[in-house]
């Protein structure tokens, strides 16, 4: 009897699992076995690996049997990346190569028929729980070598077939081998859209103080915003340019945003970290799936993860599926998305700056200046009823616009994005500072419970948000999220703590109170 044994990573979300492959090569009936729950894409990896190894002009063990067991058992394991790794435990069980050579060696890559590799989806989550778990060396497929030696510390290998795997194994010369096309369904293209929102500046808007002040504080706190207003008013264009005040994304956020895209395989291999926020705009016709993420087989990260670290922006928030409106509840509030299946339950990471815009009424004219609304009462209460409740609650900041006049406001006294940008950056640098020892980096993540015990308001403060909670203006969520604008607010003005002043802007900036032009320039310049 002959025992080998390498590793592979199992992925359930966004989080790696280090596998235990281990291959046994004894007399018996002939044949091979796959043990440890795989499920069908996987379980047919025997026979992709016997064909891969034969065609290959390798070893394989005809008049054996093979038993191959993923460990541990009971953790449920999909996909074809397993391929190259169950490979080669055969062939070392085999004694093809020698199982010396696999020590602290993961193995990531899908086998075709004739030996070739291909390439997988989550190569970088992968890389990732390998490295934490030990492994010192990775092999994966050559289009992906970038993408896993994003983890320091860990020696890469990239590969085009299963010879090449074992001529580095054994020390030989590289064979010759046509090269891995990169991974299909990757978003590589570039197209105008996606070109025209690098254009965009909060300079090419007019007017708008109020709402742009809002952006402001919800870009510095990670706060999320509602725009409600006619047709026209400036919902879409203030929100595109809400990445333009964002600052670029450190490091742990831009390792957890490409591994997300690295799971959902949206991820081009030459781009290397996602350094700035991302930008999402879902249309309403969007299925619940695509937006929390699903699928059948293996679960893929939906919008709200893909927009990790930037900014989810949902137009014409009424007319989404009543099932995805339900299903933002717990994202809103936790940052998490949590997928329930009958044998797993798999939670990723949503945690972005989510921007609802809404038309008071169907046609979208009800306080519009130009045309006249043809709705009727109900109809515009049944419109309104849609983003009213437990999701208008766990909203931190709403905006009510209405159609601009016409104005003679000059160009080169608007503030451009660049401008805003570094008081955003100066804010959140100083809630790095507060939250070192923290878990959380934003005041929109800080814990209630916790602001109150280390960083109350002054009683003073407290009392004009207490005041609102007994008239019924705030619900005890509202509270927190008052409790947080303000911290927002105080770290925009550089001030060491939040004050009356503070807590008032913040009770208006939630309660959708028009603050007063000049108001708002003095609150802007601290």
């Amino acid at each position: 009897m002959a025992v080998a044994a390498t590793h592979s990573v199992a992925l359930r979300g966004a989080v790696g699992h280090l596998i235990d492959i281990q291959a046994d090569v004894s007399t018996g009936m002939v044949g091979t076995t796959l043990v440890g729950r795989v499920d069908s894409a996987l379980a047919e990896a025997k026979d992709r690996v016997r064909m891969a190894i034969s065609n290959s002009e390798l070893d394989w063990p005809s008049t054996r049997r093979v038993t191959v067991l993923l460990s541990p058992a009971d953790l449920p394991k999909s996909g074809a990346h397993f391929d190259l790794a169950i490979a080669v435990a055969i062939m070392a069980a085999a004694g093809s190569l020698d199982p010396r050579a696999l020590a602290a060696t993961a193995f990531v890559g899908e086998l075709s028929l004739d030996g070739a590799l291909r390439s997988v989806a989550g190569v970088l989550p992968m890389a990732l729980a390998a490295r934490q778990r030990g492994v010192e060396r990775i092999f994966v497929p050559e289009p992906q070598v970038r993408e896993a030696s994003m983890v320091p510390d860990l020696v890469v290998f990239g590969v085009r077939s299963l010879p090449q795997v074992v001529a580095v194994l054994n020390g030989d010369e590289l064979p010759e081998a046509p090269p891995v096309p990169p991974l299909s369904g990757g978003r590589y293209l570039s197209w105008r859209g996606a070109e025209r929102l690098d254009e965009l500046d909060m300079a090419d808007l007019v007017g708008l103080d109020d709402v742009k002040y809002a952006v402001e504080v919800a870009a510095a706190g990670g706060h999320h915003l509602l725009l409600d207003g006619p047709k026209g008013c400036g919902k879409t264009s203030i929100a595109e340019r809400i990445p333009t005040i964002l600052p670029d994304l450190s490091r742990s956020e831009s390792i957890e945003l490409t591994a997300i895209r690295s799971l959902a395989g949206v991820l081009d291999p030459e781009a290397g970290l996602e350094r700035r926020p991302p930008f999402s705009a879902p249309h309403h016709d969007a299925s619940k799936t695509s937006l929390v993420g699903g699928g059948s087989g293996r679960v893929r990260p939906g919008e709200l993860s893909l927009a990790h670290g930037g900014v989810l922006f949902l137009d014409e928030f009424p007319l989404f599926r009543t099932d995805v409106i339900e299903a933002l509840r717990e994202p809103l509030e936790s940052g998490d998305i949590t997928v329930a299946r009958v044998d797993e339950t798999i939670t990723m990471p949503a945690r972005s700056l989510v921007v609802l815009a809404a038309n008071p009424c169907p046609c979208g004219n009800y306080g519009g200046r130009a045309t006249t609304c043809n709705c009727t009462s109900a109809q515009r209460r049944d419109y309104e009823n849609r983003i009213r409740g437990p999701i208008a609650d766990r909203i931190d900041i709403t905006r009510h616009l209405r159609s601009a006049p016409l104005t003679t406001d000059r160009l080169d006294r608007r503030e451009s994005s660049a401008a805003i940008r570094e008081r955003v950056a100066a804010a959140r640098e100083r809630q790095a500072e507060r939250y070192a020892d923290q878990s959380w980096r934003l005041n929109a993540h800080a814990p209630g419970a916790v602001l109150r015990r280390h960083w109350p308001l002054p009683d003073s403060a407290q009392r004009l948000v207490d005041g609102s909670l007994l008239d019924g203006r705030l619900s005890r969520r509202g509270a927190v999220k008052v409790h947080r604008l303000a911290w927002t607010i105080a770290d925009l003005r550089g001030l060491d703590r939040p004050g009356y002043d503070e807590v008032q802007t913040a009770l208006w900036l939630r309660q959708g109170t028009a603050l007063a032009m000049h108001d708002v320039a003095r609150r802007a310049a601290g």
